[in-house]
């Protein structure tokens, strides 16, 4: 008996050749000697970690970093076994986790730090840890007043090796540099006394996509980029980015189309008004698939190679969209919610721009229940 293939409306095509061109531009901006340590957390920007993955290790990565156990693990057990080191927040529950899988974490707490080393004195060899200093942030890291204690008093536990030293760029797309340049000039004064103390740190990172472009001076050993891999970036426009081509296009088409006569109106509490006779298409995404809600009356899509806004609010599963200029419209019809349809683009960027967000809200909102197919050349 045949199996007719599951038909897919909606499907987000992620293109690894730009994810690749993207890493290679990137590269471009590097100082000699300095590293990418790919960022892959949340499901790579809701572009599927293990694909994504997979393919930035092809071409060269050698380390990924991830925010929780969970996605370390979720890697490991799809086979990838780079370094992976986990930045977030390490809670005793998960050491076995750490353990089991070969993971890397990020220790920002000194009582943590006590548990870890407690926790891993068993083990036949140290466990690799990196530190978070905080400098600027306001959120995860050792102050540097913990630190120097730390070193001071030779208290380090001699179960785990400091293999990393790094803290996070609170404004690297900030329009004022200054904010940036006293977080490096803090970090290196927290890099001294590390070194002082007589810890030699292999890898030491500080910036993300931005930081990279903008300050050279923050290049150290690795650098962290997230999404500029994807094809976005949130530099003022006086930097100069990267040549970036958008990874991922989503997708879905025309479920049903109706016409609207004037006074007629469209989706919840009628916020959408037909003054004329209006052809409605109803698309079978909403906002449990992360459109965002905040599209309603206020977005478009494109259809036939043209801009369609969206009328009324976004439902949970569907959305309306006004293509009364849009002549030959068909149930089935192709509708881009992000990418390109003949000579017309919406991108995360236009999206973010329409909601009051930023392109990577847009691009993590995705449902992970929305299939991804990977395309390559």
């Amino acid at each position: 008996m045949s199996i007719t293939p599951t038909f897919l409306p909606t499907v987000a095509t992620v293109d690894l050749t730009a994810l690749v061109y993207n890493l290679s531009q990137f590269r471009l901006m590097l100082s000699p000697g300095c590293d990418v340590m790919a960022v892959v957390k949340a499901n790579a920007y809701g572009h599927g970690a293990i694909e994504t993955s997979r393919t930035l290790i092809r071409h060269g990565v050698t380390r990924l970093a991830v925010f929780s156990t969970e996605e370390g693990v979720a890697l490991r057990q799809a086979g990838i076994t780079v370094p992976i080191v986990v930045l977030g927040p390490i809670f005793q529950e998960q050491f076995g986790n750490l353990f089991g899988h070969q993971l890397t974490p990020v220790v920002s707490d000194p009582s943590v730090l006590t548990a870890l080393g407690q926790a891993a004195a068993s083990r036949e060899a140290p466990l690799s840890i990196h530190l978070k200093i905080e400098t600027g942030m306001g959120r995860l890291g050792l102050t540097q007043d913990e630190l120097v204690a730390l070193i001071r008093s030779h208290q380090f536990p001699s179960s785990l090796r400091l293999e990393g030293l790094m803290t996070h760029l609170a404004d690297a797309d900030g329009f004022d540099p200054d904010a940036t340049e006293e977080q490096i000039s803090r970090f290196h004064t927290t890099l001294n006394i590390v070194q002082e103390g007589g810890f030699q740190v292999p890898l030491v990172h500080m910036s993300n996509s931005g930081g990279a472009v903008r300050f050279p001076s923050s290049h150290f050993s690795l650098v962290r980029p997230g999404i500029m891999l994807y094809g976005y970036h949130t530099l003022p426009r006086t930097v100069e980015a990267p040549d970036l081509r958008p990874v991922l296009s989503l997708k879905t088409c025309i479920a049903q189309l109706r016409t609207i006569q004037p006074g007629g109106t469209v989706s919840y509490n009628r916020t959408f008004t037909a003054k004329c006779p209006t052809r409605i298409a109803v698309l079978p995404i909403g906002y449990a698939s992360g459109l965002s809600r905040h599209l309603s009356n206020r977005g478009y899509v494109l259809i036939r190679g043209q801009r369609a806004p969206i009328a009324g609010l976004v439902c949970m599963d569907m959305v309306m969209v006004d293509v009364t200029t849009i002549p030959g419209i068909a149930v089935g019809d192709e509708v881009v919610l992000i990418g390109q349809q003949e000579n017309e683009r919406i991108t995360a960027g236009d999206i973010a721009e329409w909601t009051g967000t930023i392109s990577y809200e847009v691009l993590c909102a995705i449902s992970p229940q929305i299939p991804r197919v990977y395309r390559s050349s």
